[in-house]
């Protein structure tokens, strides 16, 4: 799974196709209690990974904010990547990366691709370092649906 170089650059290719999945800017105001979140919170040290995952029918929207402590080299850096995944965990998608926090605070915000009907059944959001490393992940699974 350590493709996360090419498959960053694939990200940035994938986000503008991905994001014709999800709502645009207008429709999405309007209609933001339909889609489900859950939130993450990732601890490595005295870094980590805070923020919302947002389930499309295609795709997942991660926005949050990673720290790294110290500026020292990529290591010490830090990145969030996450996977989409199906039910029986395979993966479906894959992206993040940017930006990198070195020795600060980074908001980020991205979209994962999940193109199969239905979406992603769990993501698995992970803390990164510099060089696309995971060091600690969290999976969580997608809430069910209320009926209505």
């Amino acid at each position: 799974m350590k493709t996360h170089f090419a498959a960053a650059l694939g990200s940035v290719v994938l986000t503008a196709g991905t994001l014709l999945g999800a709502p645009a800017a207008g429709a999405q105001t309007a209609a933001v209690t339909a889609y489900p979140t859950s939130g993450f919170d990732i601890n490595f040290g005295a870094t980590w990974t805070r923020g919302t995952v947002t389930w499309y029918n295609r795709s997942v929207r991660i926005v949050g904010q990673h720290r790294s402590a110290v500026a020292d080299s990529l290591l010490t850096c830090r990145t969030t990547w996450a996977y989409t995944l199906q039910a029986d965990r395979a993966v479906i998608g894959q992206g993040g990366g940017y930006p990198i926090a070195c020795g600060n605070i980074r908001s980020y915000d991205f979209v994962v691709p999940a193109d199969q009907p239905g979406g992603a059944a769990y993501v698995r959001v992970c803390l990164d370092d510099g060089n696309l490393k995971d060091l600690a992940c969290k999976l969580i699974a997608r809430p069910l649906q209320s009926a209505s």
